[in-house]
């Protein structure tokens, strides 16, 4: 059996800023898929720190996307709420980059959207309204969600488990913001149900 592609769009959250390679939440989430004799192949990975949605997609249209991925990620948000962008402008480019994220994967179940983490939780945001930022990335999540399931894709919802992370150490890496490779393994245990049943669309 040829193994199942994978493709990762996102933010510093998918590319695993502070952490090496193999700490990626991507990356253990293709070990655990190993593990239960699940053939993939090392994740795509089109994803930098700082990108807003509208940067995700310009740097969608660089990378040149050809063909069907077997598993498409999609998380994308942080940095658009940390700019204090609009809901409403989220909305509109997030679905278009499901939309995108739909188109290469050939089907809306072989997607997986996963929520923001909650970064108003960290140490990062100490001195901050962290009241203000959890409702702000509620909002946000309300939509990516809405959207999904609109949409027939998956959701991994990874929020809770950020803001419960933080409350044991080595949680975070060294800015204080970023999820350590550890909080990435407690991520792949919400977000590994889902690319598992993706994936067994495949075979349908």
């Amino acid at each position: 059996m040829a193994e199942a592609t994978f493709l990762a769009l996102g933010d510093s959250y998918t590319i695993g800023e502070g952490v090496p390679p193999e700490g990626r939440w991507p990356m253990r989430l293709v070990a655990r898929l190993r593990e239960r004799g699940i053939a993939i192949g090392d994740p795509r990975i089109v994803a930098t720190t700082g990108w807003t949605t509208d940067e995700l997609s310009t740097a969608m249209d660089a990378a040149h996307l050809r063909g069907s991925f077997g598993l498409v990620t999609l998380l994308i948000g942080v940095n658009n709420q940390y700019r204090g962008r609009s809901a409403g402008e989220y909305r509109e480019e997030f679905l278009a980059l499901l939309h995108r994220a739909i188109a290469l994967a050939g089907d809306s179940r072989r997607v997986v959207v996963v929520s923001i983490p909650d970064w108003g939780v960290t140490a990062f945001a100490e001195g901050r309204d962290r009241a203000a930022i959890g409702s702000a990335i509620d909002t946000f999540n309300a939509i990516a969600h809405d959207e999904a399931v609109r949409a027939h894709a998956r959701w991994a919802d990874v929020t809770p488990a950020s803001r419960a992370a933080v409350a044991k150490p080595g949680m975070l890496v060294e800015d204080g913001l970023h999820p350590s490779a550890a909080q990435y393994a407690a991520w792949v245990d919400v977000i590994l149900p889902e690319a598992q049943a993706a994936l067994r669309e495949l075979h349908r």
